[in-house]
């Protein structure tokens, strides 16, 4: 799959040619000629979704370069290529039961049916091998010296590449199979040695993967269990066919004293009845009411103000737990090291973008230092000496000395917060230009006295982690509000010099930082940590790519639970306190949450919209004494 390409061409007609000859390889590669290719602005570092009859690829730019080339090639021939080897439900069958053992055999799947392809095409081949190079360039496993500095899913993915004789590694891809040989020495090399015989019989393969889960002491390979379950499926079939032709002849002598005393039903419904509500009030009562007063008493401690007194009745936002709940500072949660070479990995992507944002941070400084200037007034009758007049009175000894007094700048003390959404939606470009955009606003404003605290959040665990097993435990209680463990993360405090912090923020770039996001509980957060702030003008940026999404919460409440608190929060803030708020979507209209708002389609728009945000609101006379008259509140 390569069409003609030249470096200095470009505009929108050679981006046509491209995804029109992209589209025709996909199809090709996946011998489906009714498939439909979407071109979407997701990160071209994601996954590229895939289904039975559609295929969702990165939109590419207008410019087109070598790398947005290589990087779209091979997500495109990678999705084509598990339409045509990949079987779900085959996959399905082994599939495990650990968040991280799921994406490993996901990972490794993906692998198998791109060794499939290089095996069977040359180009495929290049362009698999030219993306693969490229995503591990990205992340900076050239300068890792362990294997604890390599994604697990990228190190399966070289792995099973070079034993399956896949695409050929590159110079990264050869650096990184050292970690791994030094790491794992001969533990996987018989696995591994059997997927590259059965790399094409699905079955054999998912069997093989699940021991290569096992050998990684990701999650047992439950191999016994599946031929037990299948042997008692069989017999459970057996006295399933007993069972219904016994059913049959009871409902034929039913029938026939139909109309005779149903008395004797009654007493065994009323005692069916009896039984589900003794096993529903036990459900109810699953949780201690000691627990509860215990969780709102630690809610009260560890969150005082994060928000959960909005609303009323049923419609109050609830936490079942806050004991698991983290405000953490970025240093602690990454080694020094790793935090060296995520920073160094996040400096040569700011390399790209610098020239843009940086002539956009620099109107922005100038704006704000032009609000800054001193300003006098001239001819007074008392003050400071005009040494400016003197001449005219040496001219003239009949003129009076002139003096001066300096004005009080409309300027004021100002800082400003930006809050990043860390989900795993972000991955990819997305949270890189997040981290670009933050580490260049940071360095701007703090030039111009302004300071800047950068703030993220996420969770600590995928699918609830340790408040879902309490709540389990607990006896499941019904409705019991947002059920996940918290993770916020303070990246530079406002009082945090920007060389002091810089390190933190190559920490959005690691890769399992990013689970999901409880938008509401963030924002008030954010919010009640700026209200404490002194400064006479605050300002809170928020950078998301949609609506708040926690499989664990909206599972067992209402599938708009996360979305209305996250109203509430906004609408708070908007009409009740004196902080400026103003949000930026990727990807996701925001608009619909606030009333301030900017909608981005392309994540390389962010580091300009968030600098032409900040100028247009610095610069508007309405915003400067908005809020003199109320004091901020936390909520």
């Amino acid at each position: 799959m390569k069409p003609p390409y030249s470096g200095s061409d470009k505009g929108p007609s050679r981006t046509e040619a491209f995804k029109s000859a992209t589209t025709a390889a996909v199809k090709g590669i996946a011998g489906a000629r009714e498939l439909t290719v979407v071109y979407s602005p997701i990160s071209a570092n994601q996954k590229s979704p895939t289904t039975t009859g559609e295929v969702r690829l990165p939109s590419p730019p207008h410019k087109l370069t070598r790398e947005t080339v290589v990087r779209l090639r091979g997500a495109a021939d990678s999705a084509a290529l598990k339409l045509r080897h990949h079987n779900a439900g085959v996959h399905a069958r082994r599939m495990p039961v650990n968040k991280d053992a799921v994406d490993a055999y996901n990972a490794m799947e993906q692998a198998r049916v791109e060794v499939l392809g290089a095996q069977q095409y040359t180009g495929v081949s290049q362009n698999i091998a030219g993306s693969l190079e490229q995503r591990l360039s990205l992340e900076g496993y050239q300068a890792a010296r362990s294997y604890e500095q390599v994604d697990r899913n990228d190190a399966l993915r070289v792995l099973i590449h070079d034993a399956c004789h896949g695409a050929k590694l590159g110079a990264t891809g050869e650096h990184v199979r050292g970690i791994l040989k030094e790491a794992f020495g001969t533990k996987l090399d018989k696995a591994l040695s059997d997927l590259s015989v059965n790399v094409r019989n699905q079955k054999a393969s998912a069997d093989i993967l699940r021991q290569l889960i096992e050998a990684l002491d990701l999650e047992n390979d439950n191999a016994q269990e599946l031929e037990c379950d299948e042997d008692e499926k069989g017999n459970d079939d057996v006295e399933n066919d007993a069972e219904n032709e016994q059913s049959d002849q009871e409902d034929k002598k039913e029938e026939s004293n139909e109309g005779g005393d149903d008395s004797g039903q009654t007493p065994s419904s009323s005692e069916t009845m009896q039984g589900e509500e003794a096993e529903s009030d036990v459900e109810g009562q699953g949780q201690p009411t000691m627990d509860a007063a215990d969780a709102e008493a630690e809610a009260r401690q560890s969150h005082p103000r994060a928000g959960h007194n909005l609303g009323t009745g049923q419609d109050r936002y609830k936490v079942f737990t806050t004991r698991f709940d983290q405000v953490e500072d970025a240093a602690n949660l990454c080694d020094a090291e790793e935090l060296v070479r995520l920073r160094l990995q996040l400096d040569r992507q700011l390399a790209h973008l610098q020239g843009v944002v940086s002539r956009l941070a620099n109107r922005l400084q100038r704006r704000l230092m032009a609000q800054q200037q001193r300003t006098w007034n001239f001819d007074l009758e008392e003050g400071l000496l005009d040494a400016s007049r003197l001449a005219r009175i040496v001219a003239n000894p009949m003129h009076s000395l002139s003096f001066k007094r300096e004005k009080e700048t409309e300027f004021r003390d100002t800082v400003v917060t930006l809050l990043i959404d860390n989900s795993g939606s972000m991955r990819g470009r997305p949270i890189t230009i997040a981290a670009m955009t933050a580490d260049i606003l940071a360095r701007t404003l703090e030039r111009c006295a302004v300071k800047v605290e950068i703030l993220g959040f996420t969770t600590s665990q995928w699918k609830g982690g340790q408040a879902r097993r309490l709540w389990n435990e607990s006896g499941k209680p019904a409705n019991p509000g947002r059920l996940n463990d918290l993770r916020h993360i303070v990246y530079k405090a406002a009082d945090t010099p920007w060389r002091r912090a810089r390190r933190n923020l190559g920490l959005m770039l690691r890769e399992g930082i990013l689970k999901e996001n409880i938008d509401g509980e963030a924002l008030a957060w954010a919010h009640n940590r700026l209200a404490m702030r002194p400064e006479q003008r605050r300002i809170l940026m928020v950078i998301s790519d949609g609506a708040p999404v926690d499989d664990s919460t909206l599972s067992v409440n209402p599938g708009n639970y996360l979305e209305h608190h996250l109203r509430e929060v906004i609408s708070y803030i908007e009409t009740q306190s004196d902080i400026q708020l103003l949000a930026i979507g990727i990807g996701h209209d925001v608009t619909r949450y606030y009333r301030r708002a900017v909608t981005l389609m392309d994540a390389e728009e962010l580091g300009g919209a968030v600098m032409s945000q900040l100028t247009d609101l610095f610069e508007e006379k309405g915003w400067r004494d908005r809020g003199k008259s109320r004091a901020s509140t936390v909520i």
